[in-house]
């Protein structure tokens, strides 16, 4: 296949430029909140309730959101969504301006802060159904794992340097104008959708009562077995190896590496799963995809114990670089297991699904790092994280041989062969 077969498509290289800004600004905003609460707080579990914050909206109104992006024009959705995380993020530079916070206290910065992250989770559950389903509206059904590969990539690329310069960035301007740069990228976002056109609404029962549609799509998700493994077996991998929720903690008080070092190693995992998304549009890895994503979940965990004991700073940016390649391999292998087996006009409630037990497992998984550092010690927490990991990747390939044995080829030939 012609590694390049997406980007031949115009309103898809616009795609990606807006989804780059988007992620950029996305990412660069959640590091500069993390390291603003940790500084007023100084305790672990308010970097949890962070993402509690966000997943509670998320999870409580994915299903909803599903069905309500495959019921509207998806282009317009996504225009209401980056306005939406553009007031949000006004609210924030507004919170972070130097004389609102020297006249208001630092519980009221807080819980504005963890306001704006609720509506920002508001935002999130209509934000991944809609992308996932705009791609496809986008690019012909025969490049969609090309195009979900690039998409991916430029997620990662967007993770890379969103956290890395977020963390130079507090060092340098401060966490209020940090605060304005993430806002200026979301305009750059709206302002590049604009230009892709309205497409067409593909759902042939438009008008389908919400219980109905939302019961069909959890059938759909939980009857697939290729996309209810992948989704299980990520969903428990990033809730328990949730460790870079606290590398404010490691970068302040265990590696002493303050906000450039705090920058370097939430960029290091990205940075490690761009280079492996950049590889797979060469070497696709739809090839014995059930057992791939195993070894690589397993791998990831093994990662997140080394960096949990490690006191060294390089040693702890390579265990997170090695966590995100093996991240990378498994995001590619579910994006385009849940490209290829989705209907076109189930997609946003797929992707709900898919944000509930993936999306939402990030947030979730912060909270249980916050909390577990809070109970049992930092090191301890992370150390744990990845033992949990690695037992639920021992079980799944113990109780699902199918699952072991997934391979795509077939599919991605079919795919190939639609005129």
């Amino acid at each position: 296949m012609d590694p390049y077969a997406a980007l031949r498509y115009k309103e898809f290289n616009i795609f990606l430029g807006v989804r780059f800004a988007m992620v950029f600004a996305w990412s660069m905003q959640f590091i500069v909140i993390e390291w603003q609460v940790y500084s007023l707080t100084k305790d672990p579990l308010s970097l949890g309730i962070i993402g509690l914050m966000e997943v509670i909206p998320a999870v409580s109104t994915a299903l909803f959101a599903g069905h309500f992006v495959d019921q509207k024009e998806k282009r317009n959705l996504l225009v209401k969504c980056l306005i939406g995380f553009s007031a949000v993020s006004l609210g924030l530079f507004v919170l972070s301006v130097p004389s609102f916070i020297e006249h208001t206290s630092s519980n009221t910065i807080l819980y504005g802060i963890y306001f704006l992250v609720f509506c920002g989770g508001i935002v999130r559950a209509f934000l991944g159904p809609t992308i996932f389903s705009l791609i496809a509206l986008i690019v012909p059904k025969k490049i969609y794992p090309n195009a979900a590969t690039w998409s991916s990539t430029t997620w990662q690329l967007a993770s890379v340097l969103g956290p890395a310069l977020a963390g130079f960035s507090i060092g340098w301007i401060g966490v209020h104008w940090s605060m304005c740069l993430i806002f200026a990228f979301s305009i750059m976002a709206l302002i590049g959708l604009l230009q892709i056109s309205r497409k067409p609404i593909l759902n042939p029962k438009i008008g389908e009562p919400m219980v109905q549609s939302l019961k069909e799509g959890l059938r759909f998700v939980f009857g697939t077995k290729a996309i209810f493994g992948a989704l299980t077996l990520d969903m428990i991998a990033v809730l328990f190896g949730g460790a870079v929720a606290l590398l404010p903690i490691y970068a302040q008080d265990i590696l002493h590496v303050g906000a450039e070092g705090f920058g370097v190693l939430r960029a290091a995992p990205a940075i490690g799963a761009l280079l492996m998304m950049l590889g797979s549009t060469r070497f696709p890895l739809h090839r014995r995809a059930g057992k791939k994503l195993l070894l690589a979940v397993f791998g990831f965990g093994i990662c997140i114990i080394v960096f949990g004991l490690s006191t060294w700073f390089w040693l702890s940016v390579a265990a997170l670089f090695l966590s995100g390649a093996l991240d990378g391999i498994s995001m590619v292998i579910r994006q385009t297991i849940l490209q290829l087996k989705t209907p076109d006009h189930m997609r946003g409630r797929v992707a709900s699904v898919n944000s509930m037990f993936v999306g939402s497992s990030n947030e979730l998984g912060a909270f249980e790092s916050g909390a577990t550092a809070k109970l049992m010690g930092t090191v301890t927490a992370v150390v744990f994280g990845g033992c949990m990991t690695l037992l639920t990747v021992s079980l799944t390939a113990f109780i699902s041989p199918a699952f072991r044995k997934l391979d795509l080829q077939k599919d991605v030939e079919e795919h190939e062969a639609v005129n």
